[in-house]
């Protein structure tokens, strides 16, 4: 997606950090290849799962996304409401849903990114000053954080690299 307005170079700098590998993996690579049986998997003195870190990544994103676009969002419970209740997801089908939704979610908050109508610098009327840029900078840092965490995690499993990375 390209964007195209009197301030296009800085949208496509925070459309390729939310979505490019320039300085870190993305979320993709962070999770390829990993086998289902070591997604709730804790090592000693390891406090999150890679199930755990997948979904609050999602949870998380989805918030700053909401947050975004619609003035009427209401943020989860901290920090209940950005972690799972579990160490490992119930199926498959959950896990599949978590990354599915955390694309969509990364798509859509790099379409509003993109938008020329969406102005990056204007404190949102239902925010404390937040702004698109706060909030793309924000995402882009949590998510590296993260992902970090993800590779440490599976480094800690024996389950890193996957194949072609």
């Amino acid at each position: 997606m390209k964007a195209s307005a009197p301030d296009a170079s800085l949208r496509e700098q925070l459309l390729e950090l939310l979505s490019s590998r320039h300085a870190h993996l993305d979320f993709e690579q962070s999770i390829k290849d990993l086998p289902a049986a070591l997604r709730g998997a804790k090592p000693p003195g390891v406090e999150h799962s890679l199930w755990e870190l997948v979904e609050h990544l999602r949870l998380g994103q989805s918030d700053i996304l909401e947050f975004s676009r619609d003035p009427a969002h209401v943020s989860p419970a901290w920090p209940e409401g950005y972690w799972p209740p579990s160490a490992a997801p119930p199926g498959d089908a959950v896990w599949e849903e978590s990354v599915a939704a955390f694309g969509a979610d990364l798509q859509a908050m790099g379409e509003l990114i993109a938008d020329p109508a969406a102005d990056l610098l204007r404190p949102f009327p239902h925010g404390k000053g937040q702004t698109l840029l706060r909030e793309a900078l924000l995402l882009a840092d949590h998510n590296a954080y993260h992902l970090g965490q993800i590779v440490q995690l599976r480094r800690l499993l024996g389950a890193w690299p996957p194949a072609g990375v």
